[in-house]
């Protein structure tokens, strides 16, 4: 392994960072007045606008597979993941702060593919490096500390849904989890040649994070609560109705699965995969679950991705959350997302 101020140098020239005042994306962004160069950065901040902060670890043997998954779906993962906490409130992410521990061995070909992941998700989501710190582990340690800011008093929160609001969520949910075990199952070499396979596989390892869409519906007011689907719909639904207070039915007919692509169906019968169960408890989609008063239910029309929005349930007075099958039943849905202290 290098020197520390030989990687503080590399990791600056390889991932987008302000190493002095630089001014950061959009209008009313704010300004860095120190970036990479000092013992800390200064960040002064520019309008009616208010911030927002997220952290997120990502490591070894938790979270990703060295061996299986490839260093720049790691370095685009780490970012992204922790960049989708500033979209769930509606925010615009601008800087993020890196700390990144390594084994001695990971010193060349693996971190230049980290590097280059963590490029392109920094370049398409707007943000850039301002600071950190590195040091030497066993195995690889990532935390990312993200800034983001929003206007004044208008980042959404969980808690504020009302009984009658209706739920939706974007795009197809379970794809992260189906790219998880198309990965576990050799699929990455038939994934170049199979476009079913390459978007299955490419939601797990490069997952494309709302931010746009967050934004939108801050912009316009229309959202009353509001979080990211990182643990699954089963995890995380409950949570959004305990921060307000409420309970929720929802429709399995209506929720938008992922769906197996066919060239893998035949090797992955033995799981007996549903696609329900890997919407309802896969994790790692980072779609955005958010609740609408009815009355504005009719502006969402001009959303970004609208077509991929789907309405899914309601918020309801009595504090349970309810899935309706198939024949029209409605029963507890448990929760069975992700959670990393579950035995």
């Amino acid at each position: 392994m290098e020197a520390e101020d030989q990687l503080i140098d590399r990791i600056t020239k390889a991932v987008p960072s302000a190493a002095g005042g630089a001014r950061l994306q959009g209008r009313l962004g704010p300004v860095v007045k120190m970036g990479i160069g000092d013992d800390a950065a200064i960040i002064v901040p520019r309008g009616a606008s208010e911030w927002i902060l997220t952290c997120d670890a990502f490591l070894e043997g938790v979270h990703f597979l060295r061996q299986l998954h490839p260093a720049d779906s790691v370095g685009y993962k780490a970012l992204a993941r922790a960049t989708s906490d500033i979209a769930a409130m509606g925010g615009l992410p601008r800087a993020f702060l890196l700390t990144l521990a390594l084994p001695d061995a990971l010193d060349g070909h693996w971190l230049d593919q980290f590097f280059a992941g963590m490029k392109r998700a920094a370049r398409a989501l707007g943000v850039q490096l301002v600071g950190g710190d590195t040091t030497k582990s066993p195995r690889v340690f990532i935390s990312i500390t993200v800034l983001g800011e929003a206007p004044r008093g208008r980042a959404v929160l969980r808690s504020g849904a009302h009984p009658g609001d209706v739920i939706y969520a974007s795009g197809r949910l379970g794809r992260a989890q189906l790219g998880l075990e198309l990965l576990r199952r050799g699929f990455a070499k038939s994934a170049r040649r199979d476009r079913a396979l390459r978007a299955a596989l490419n939601q797990h390892l490069y997952p494309q994070i709302r931010v746009e869409l967050g934004a939108w519906l801050v912009r316009r007011r229309i959202v009353s609560a509001m979080l990211d689907l990182s643990d699954g719909l089963s995890t995380d639904l409950p949570r959004l109705c305990r921060a307000s207070g409420a309970g929720a039915r929802i429709d399995s007919r209506r929720i938008p699965c992922a769906e197996i692509p066919a060239r893998a169906a035949g090797k992955l019968r033995g799981l007996r995969l549903d696609p329900l169960q890997l919407a309802l408890d896969g994790g790692e989609d980072y779609e955005l679950l958010f609740t609408v008063p009815k009355p504005n239910a009719a502006k969402l029309r001009g959303a970004p991705g609208y077509p991929q929005l789907a309405a899914i349930g309601e918020i309801t007075r009595e504090q349970k959350v309810l899935l309706v099958d198939s024949a029209g039943r409605a029963r507890p849905l448990p929760s069975r997302g992700w959670d990393p202290f579950r035995k």
